[in-house]
C-alpha cells in the first residue's frame, strides 16, 4: 500500500472529522505530487460532513465557498479548504455549475474532477482511492480527462488550457483522446477571464518545458488566448542568423532559459514572458530584399508594444509590464565591449534590467543558426565579464550614486531649477568615461571650471 506523509495539521483535521463518525481525505493535487515526490503546494480535503458539520468542529473556520460546499478550517494562522462530497450540476459559462448536490458517496465526488491524476484520494486508514486509474496514468505519464473528456471541458473550459499546463509541468503528455477535445473546444476559451488565462498561462512558462506552448499552437489553443504567437508560427526567417520561423525560435529562447538561470521565481516569470515576446513584432517588420532575404529592422520597438498591448490583456500588474516591456525593447541591443559602453549601456538600460538582459540575450543566441553565434557568445561573455567588474568596483552609474546631489550644488551659489539637473546629467556623463571622477573634490572642482 502506498504510504503518503501527511502534515500533522492535515492528519489533525482528517482525524478530527472521522472521529466525529464522517470520511475525510486528502485529495487532488496535493496526493497526486506526494505521489510524485514533488512538494505539494497545498492540501485539500474532501469530506462526506456538511458544511455546518465542519463548522462545528472546529473552532475557527471561514466560509471560503460555503455554497459549493467548501469551509476553510485555520489551524494557527495556516488555512486549509475542506469541501463536501458533492455532484456538480449543469454548468453555464464554462465555469460554474448552476447547482451542487451534497453526496456521502466518495466515489461521485471523485467522478467530477478534471483529470485521473487529480482524482486521487487519501487517508491513512484506507490508503490510496484511485477509482479512475489516476495511478495508472501517473506510471504512463500522461493526462488524460476523468470520464469524457468533452464533457470535462464543457464544465469548464479552463481545463483545456490546464492539461497541457499539468503536461508541462509534470514532463507528461496529454492523453490522445483528452488532447482531441481540447482541440476540438478550444474556441471556448473565449468564455474564460483573462486573468485565469494568465494564471495558467504564467505556470506553463515558468514550469520545466515552456517549449510546450507550441503544443498549444497545436492544438489551436493559442489562436484562442493568444493569436500574436500563431503570426509567429506563420512568420518564417530567410537570414543567415535564423533557421526557424519567428514562433519556433521563440519556443526555443524559452527552453534555453533554464530555471536554474533565474535568481527568484518572480525574476523567472518575468525573463519567461519577455522572452516569449521579445519577437512578437517581426511580423510587422519584416521586408524581404531583391535577393529574397528577410530584414526586421525596427522589430524591438514593435515588440515591446505588441508586449505592452498583450500584458494590459491578460490583466497583468504593472511592475510586470514595466520588467517586460523594457526587456523586450533592448532585447537586441549590442553595445560595445568596453568599460565605458557598458557603464552607459548600464545606465541606459537601467540597474536593474542589465543583468537580466544578458542571459536573456544568450537564451535568445542559442536559439538562432549557427552563423557567427560563437562570435555572439564571446561578445555577450564579454560584456558579463565587464559588466562584474564594475559592479565589484562599485563604480557610479546612475545619479544615485554620484558623489555631488542637488543641495550640494545650491550650497555653491547655483539656483534651484532645471540647470540644476542639467549639471548634475553632465557630471554622470563625465564619471561614465572616468569613473575616478567621481568625488565631491573632483566634480565641485570641474563644476567651478564649467563656470
Amino acid at each position: 500500500m502506498i504510504k503518503i506523509e501527511l502534515p500533522e495539521k492535515v492528519k489533525f483535521i482528517i482525524d478530527t472529522i472521522e472521529n466525529a463518525g464522517f470520511e475525510a481525505f486528502a485529495v487532488g493535487g496535493c496526493v497526486r505530487d506526494s505521489i510524485l515526490k514533488r512538494d505539494p503546494a497545498d492540501w485539500d480535503i474532501t469530506t462526506s460532513a456538511r458544511p455546518e458539520q465542519i463548522k462545528a468542529l472546529f473552532r475557527r473556520t471561514i466560509d471560503t465557498g460555503i455554497e459549493h460546499g467548501t469551509v476553510t478550517v485555520m489551524l494557527k494562522n495556516e488555512g486549509f479548504e475542506v469541501t463536501t462530497y458533492r455532484i456538480d450540476g449543469e454548468y453555464e459559462d464554462s465555469r460554474h455549475p448552476k447547482e451542487v448536490t451534497f453526496t456521502p458517496v466518495l466515489r461521485e465526488d471523485l467522478a467530477r474532477r478534471d483529470f485521473t491524476i487529480n482524482a486521487l484520494a487519501y487517508n491513512d486508514r484506507v490508503g490510496i482511492v484511485d477509482e479512475f486509474d489516476g495511478l495508472g496514468d501517473l506510471e504512463k505519464g500522461i493526462v488524460r480527462a476523468v470520464g469524457v473528456a468533452e464533457e470535462r471541458f464543457g464544465e469548464d473550459a479552463l481545463r483545456i488550457l490546464r492539461a497541457f499546463r499539468f503536461a508541462a509541468q509534470l514532463d507528461f503528455e496529454v492523453e490522445e483522446k483528452t488532447a482531441a477535445a481540447a482541440a476540438s473546444l478550444a474556441q471556448t476559451l473565449e468564455k474564460i477571464s483573462a486573468e485565469r488565462i494568465n494564471t495558467e498561462l504564467t505556470k506553463l512558462l515558468i514550469s520545466d518545458h515552456p517549449d510546450d506552448i507550441l503544443k498549444l499552437y497545436e492544438a489551436g489553443i493559442t489562436k484562442v488566448i493568444l493569436p500574436e504567437f500563431d503570426e509567429c508560427m506563420a512568420t518564417e526567417q530567410n537570414t543567415p542568423h535564423h533557421c526557424y520561423s519567428v514562433g519556433v525560435h521563440t519556443s526555443k529562447a524559452l527552453a534555453n532559459f533554464r530555471s536554474d538561470m533565474a535568481s527568484s521565481k518572480n525574476e523567472l516569470r518575468v525573463m519567461r514572458f519577455a522572452l516569449l515576446l521579445h519577437d512578437f513584432g517581426k511580423p510587422s517588420a519584416k521586408t524581404t530584399d531583391e535577393n529574397g532575404r528577410d530584414h526586421f529592422k525596427g522589430h524591438a520597438l514593435y515588440s515591446e508594444k505588441l508586449a505592452v498591448k498583450i500584458l494590459r490583456r491578460l490583466k497583468s500588474d504593472n511592475n510586470t509590464i514595466d520588467t517586460v516591456k523594457r526587456l523586450v525593447k533592448y532585447h537586441d541591443y549590442r553595445p560595445e565591449c568596453t568599460e565605458k559602453s557598458i557603464r552607459r549601456a548600464i545606465n541606459k538600460v537601467g540597474v536593474d534590467i542589465f543583468p537580466m538582459l544578458i542571459p536573456m540575450q544568450h537564451a535568445d543566441i542559442s536559439a538562432q543558426s549557427d552563423y557567427k553565434r560563437d562570435e555572439k557568445l564571446e561578445r555577450l561573455d564579454c560584456m558579463a565579464n565587464i559588466y562584474r567588474g564594475i559592479i565589484e568596483r562599485k563604480e557610479c552609474v546612475t545619479l544615485k550614486d554620484l558623489a555631488v546631489n542637488g543641495n550640494d550644488l545650491i550650497k555653491a551659489g547655483m539656483k534651484p531649477g532645471r540647470e540644476i539637473g542639467e549639471t548634475l546629467s553632465w557630471m554622470l556623463d563625465r564619471v561614465l568615461e572616468e569613473p575616478s571622477c567621481n568625488t565631491k573634490e573632483i566634480l565641485m572642482g570641474m563644476l567651478q571650471e564649467k563656470i
